[in-house]
């Protein structure tokens, strides 16, 4: 592997993985509300997504512009990788250790922003009751969950990885 796509990997991937940490820690801090939000949840993905472009153009140009589909995608992928690992780990450690009683205070903010949505939307009362069991049931910040949950963030990111690493890729180009 290049030494320059693995170093320019785990440097962002660290990166990535404290402006999660940091972002997680400054909602919890101030508003835990905003675990909840639709923007804040936009916003740490245009945060991830400018991270994700500045790792790509800074590799490439440190490899002077020869930049193949694998490099590409596995510099992001790297980066991503260790970028959610961290954010994990923190967060387990977090609402499993250290404040469990924030993820009631979420889940119970959840379970009332859901009733609103479903009463805008004029969800029948069954559907309704129904929907609140099962998020009652759900531990979204259990240690199992936090897990599949990145599972899930490991997959997303392979896609959006291979979508950029086209984007970024050098032009190849034939001597005849």
């Amino acid at each position: 592997m290049n030494e320059i796509v693995k170093k320019n990997g785990i440097t962002f991937g660290i990166i990535s993985g404290m402006i999660s940490l940091l972002i997680t820690t400054l909602i919890y801090t101030f508003n835990i509300e905003l675990f909840i939000s639709f923007w804040t949840g936009f916003i740490s993905i245009l945060i991830y997504i400018v991270i994700s472009i500045i790792l790509l153009l800074k590799t490439k140009k440190e490899l002077n512009n020869v930049f193949p589909f694998k490099q590409a995608f596995t510099t992001y992928f790297i980066s991503a990788l260790i970028g959610i690992a961290i954010s994990m780990i923190f967060n387990i450690i977090l609402f499993n250790f250290i404040d469990p009683a924030a993820k009631e205070t979420i889940k119970e903010l959840s379970i009332k922003y859901a009733v609103e949505m479903m009463r805008k939307f004029n969800t029948p009362e069954d559907a309704m009751s129904k929907a609140i069991a099962d998020l009652q049931a759900n531990d979204q910040f259990s240690i199992g969950q936090l897990v599949k949950g990145s599972i899930f963030s490991i997959a997303f990111s392979a896609v959006y990885g291979l979508i950029i690493a086209a984007i970024f890729k050098s032009k190849t180009t034939y001597e005849q």
